[in-house]
């Protein structure tokens, strides 16, 4: 019989948060994969779990997810843990999870911490719709392409960052973005936990005189409804009308209901668009 992968969320800062199921899973597995051993064996020490690990990284994923899959269709059980948090978020986990479903292999989560859910609690901006991005592309073309994306992002958005980089990230998301609410967290669960509710033109001035410390979560205000349609009525505004008409008759919707629309774009009346049209 196969074995199972058992993806174990572990604390973030506070140990206190271990649960105990994962702690009876970490020690009754065969073995431990974990993003850096060097890491979790302070974690394993202090719950005396001696279960032998081995390491699952970003640049050893994709070879070592094929051998930790062999041990498991030979019986094996094996718990996944990450640095901190949840395994598979924003992490190497990711592709182990994905070759485990497609060579059968069961998968179960052990629920837990996750820096971006914390965050998103104590950021104090609206938490019933909202996108995790994690952290932004490194490559300059793709990451352009993120940014263009986020700036019509109505949802509240998450994004990891480290504290060397903070900085050039808040320019960017201010350039891209315009000024937005947004929450900085670090030291999430630990002693010096803070939460810095503010908005992008305050934080770039804030660390202009302060070095950022630790590891950082960005929770970020989206664009509102309303901001949508004024952005949408002024572009509306810098084309014709029979411009505007085009642009929805050649999607295939009829000369009606397209007057309609050019009418809800523009902010007038179907009536003026309509006597606008016979002028033509």
């Amino acid at each position: 019989m196969a074995g199972k992968l058992f993806l174990c969320a572990t604390p973030i800062g506070n140990l206190g948060d271990m649960t105990p199921r994962v702690i009876e899973t970490l020690e009754t597995v065969d073995v431990i994969a974990a993003e850096d051993t060097r890491n979790s064996i302070k974690l394993l020490n202090h719950f005396n779990i001696k279960t032998p690990m081995t390491s699952y990284h970003e640049y050893n994923k994709v070879e070592k997810a094929e051998n930790l899959i062999a041990q498991m269709q030979a019986g094996k059980n094996i718990a996944l843990i990450t640095d901190a948090g949840t395994p598979a978020i924003s992490d190497p986990g990711e592709v182990l999870v994905q070759k485990c479903q497609e060579a059968g292999i069961v998968v179960t989560s052990l629920p837990g911490p996750a820096a971006c859910i914390t965050a998103l609690t104590l950021s104090g901006l609206s938490t019933r719709r909202f996108c995790f991005e994690g952290f932004l592309p490194a490559d300059k073309k793709e990451r352009k392409a993120v940014l263009e994306d986020l700036k019509i992002e109505s949802r509240t958005m998450i994004l990891y960052e480290a504290p060397h980089h903070l900085k050039g990230t808040l320019k960017e998301l201010y350039d891209a973005l315009g000024n937005r609410r947004i929450t900085l967290c670090r030291e999430l669960t630990k002693k010096f936990e803070t939460i810095f509710p503010t908005t992008l033109e305050e934080a770039l001035e804030y660390y202009e005189s302060n070095d950022p410390r630790g590891e950082y979560v960005l929770v970020l205000e989206g664009k509102s409804h309303q901001q949508k349609a004024e952005e949408k009525q002024a572009l509306a505004l810098e084309i014709p009308i029979e411009e505007h008409m085009k642009m929805y008759e050649d999607r295939g919707i009829d000369r009606k209901e397209a007057m309609k629309l050019v009418a809800k774009d523009r902010g007038i009346s179907k009536r003026d668009v309509y006597n606008y049209l016979l002028t033509l």
